[in-house]
């Protein structure tokens, strides 16, 4: 059976801390592939900007190029709606018949799945891999894996990830101010931002 990661958000930008995650979940998870999924609207991002999805898109082309057995998918963006993981996870089931797919998630946002939209049907048919990292909240993430693995009989994956304190806002406000990105994102897309006067 055919093991596939699914990294889904923003991506605005793609970062090292991203691609840290998926290359950690495909090792620990076991994964034949990850795919990385730019969100055309976040239902918790609604009021942001965002720099336009062709852009968000071809970051995460030159990000993945590295990684072999990541790959990039712009499902969430050609669709005309708010992108609900569930609805995300149910096409991409179609697409993949006989595929076991986890969902890829840091520790903040899997402790309010509860939160999500179709999220017992989510827990009942969909495998997690989450990422955490030592002593970050790390008693309370082990409780709630314990229950939802009772409750609903869900496949988590609980990841070590080599996690990188990083974060796009932290980028978009060095680029503003002219400051190097070194060691936070690749360096092609680091150049893709400048040569596209992104942020």
């Amino acid at each position: 059976m055919e093991r596939i990661g699914i990294l889904g958000g923003t991506f605005d930008p793609v970062h090292n801390g991203h691609i840290g995650l998926a290359e950690d979940a495909k090792a620990q998870a076991e994964l034949d592939k990850v795919l990385l999924m730019p969100a055309k609207l976040q239902p918790f991002k609604l009021n942001k900007k965002v720099t336009e999805g062709v852009h968000r898109l071809e970051m995460l082309r030159l990000a993945a190029a590295a990684s072999p057995g990541l790959e990039v998918s712009d499902y969430e963006l050609r669709q005309d709606q708010i992108s609900y993981t569930y609805k995300t996870l149910i096409a991409l089931s179609r697409q993949n018949p006989g595929a076991r797919l986890y969902f890829i998630t840091g520790t903040d946002a899997f402790l309010k799945i509860h939160m999500w939209r179709e999220a017992e049907a989510m827990l009942r048919n969909y495998s997690f891999a989450v990422g955490s990292r030592p002593g970050y909240r790390e008693s309370e993430l082990d409780r709630c894996i314990e229950r939802l693995k009772t409750d609903y009989n869900t496949d988590i994956v609980k990841l070590t990830n080599r996690k990188r304190d990083i974060s796009a806002t932290e980028i978009r406000e060095r680029l503003e101010k002219g400051r190097p990105l070194t060691g936070l994102v690749p360096e092609a897309v680091e150049r893709y931002i400048r040569e596209h006067g992104l942020y």
